[in-house]
């Protein structure tokens, strides 16, 4: 239902930071023109004219190489299939709370009325939520509120029952994950930086700390103690793709693992407890952290038996894990006190496509691939 580009593997983007316009003073009335407008008259341009375009100066070929005008051309290069609510579904992100079932599509979120019998979903909407020009990347429901990040670098932040909303510009590429708690927003971008913002009275969307982490920042939680953060990152650096920040002063603390090899981003992170974290990514592990006991060595991994890259993970935070692959739509289900895999589920056919976004109760698992969102029933005989 969210329109987005193909998955951003870190082999695929490379690792150069995002250039700053050349410094040339202008010589042409077109560059009293302010960006925003420079980018509306690009985006009429096909690929062919903004490859054409690149070539006549370097100031022409910053602005033609920006990724707000290429993303649109990549979404047309995709077939993304329909989905029973009749609306395309790429990279979407969701969040359960209750009878309601939230499900970023393009730009918007969209609250969905569970059916009585948890096996799918009302057609229509019950709510909207709006604010970003481009695709939301990422939201959070914490305690009737959403924030959600986006391509276009916005952080909007909404009150589910009410018109109240806020939206501040926050990166300077799209906000790639977010996290919400306590009062703080915590967000991590595509822009090597992970920021820390105030919701406080007075202080809504400002900016208390920016965390230099010399990696694109894939995923973000904040710890249930609300002192720290853990950022996981696209590993095309030198330095571990985990590492946890104080909250308060944003300074380091500790860098989980010592092992990773290059490439081996961390795409979701999830605390069961403020000491136990659990992480997965492209090197196809869920790994499971105490960092009571170490911080150089997880306790527990899994590894996909299919060498597939891990997009989600959730637990029930006790013996249970559920994880997302890369192809074919695979579900796992996980027990702890085992090493093999206890269930699979192949929900993508006959395409294929990977597990954006996954969350189960005790009875339904609801899992969102590229072309449908899927819903397991446990109850089932």
């Amino acid at each position: 239902m969210g329109r987005k580009g193909s998955p951003r593997s870190p082999q695929a983007e490379g690792g150069s930071r995002a250039a700053s316009p050349p410094s040339s003073s202008p010589s042409s009335p077109l560059w009293a023109l302010p960006e925003e407008l420079l980018l509306l008259i690009c985006s009429y341009l096909d690929a062919q004219a903004l490859g054409r375009l690149g070539q006549v100066c370097r100031r022409l070929r910053f602005l033609s190489s920006r990724d707000l005008l290429w993303r649109r051309i990549a979404r047309g290069c995709l077939n993304s299939g329909f989905t029973q609510l009749g609306t395309d579904l790429l990279m979407p992100w969701m969040e359960l709370d209750g009878e309601y079932l939230y499900l970023s599509q393009a730009e918007n979120i969209q609250a969905y009325r569970l059916c009585p019998d948890g096996t799918g979903l009302q057609r229509q909407p019950q709510a909207i939520f709006s604010g970003h020009q481009e695709d939301v990347c990422r939201f959070v429901l914490v305690n009737s509120h959403i924030v959600s990040g986006g391509g276009d670098g916005n952080i909007v932040l909404h009150k589910i029952h009410g018109s109240y909303s806020v939206k501040f510009s926050a990166h300077e590429q799209e906000v790639n994950c977010v996290d919400f708690q306590g009062g703080l927003i915590v967000s991590g971008s595509r822009d090597r930086t992970a920021k820390v913002w105030s919701l406080s009275a007075g202080r809504v969307g400002q900016c208390l700390h920016t965390v230099q982490t010399e990696d694109r920042v894939w995923s973000i939680a904040i710890s249930p103690l609300l002192s720290s953060f853990v950022t996981g990152t696209a590993c095309c650096g030198h330095t571990s793709p985990l590492r946890i920040w104080d909250l308060e002063s944003s300074q380091l603390l500790t860098c989980l693992g010592t092992d990773f090899h290059r490439g081996a981003g961390v795409l979701d992170v999830f605390y069961e407890t403020p000491s136990l974290l659990l992480s997965c990514g492209y090197d196809t592990y869920i790994r499971y952290w105490d960092i009571r006991t170490s911080t150089r060595k997880c306790v527990q991994e899994w590894e996909e038996p299919h060498d597939s890259a891990l997009y989600c993970i959730r637990s029930d935070k006790n013996h249970m894990i559920a994880s997302g692959s890369s192809y074919y739509g695979v579900v796992r289900l996980w027990d702890k006190r085992q090493t093999r895999c206890l269930q699979s589920f192949h929900l993508s056919s006959p395409t294929s496509s990977p597990v954006y976004c996954l969350r189960f109760s005790t009875t339904h698992l609801y899992a969102a691939l590229a072309s449908a969102l899927h819903v397991l029933d446990f109850t089932a005989p």
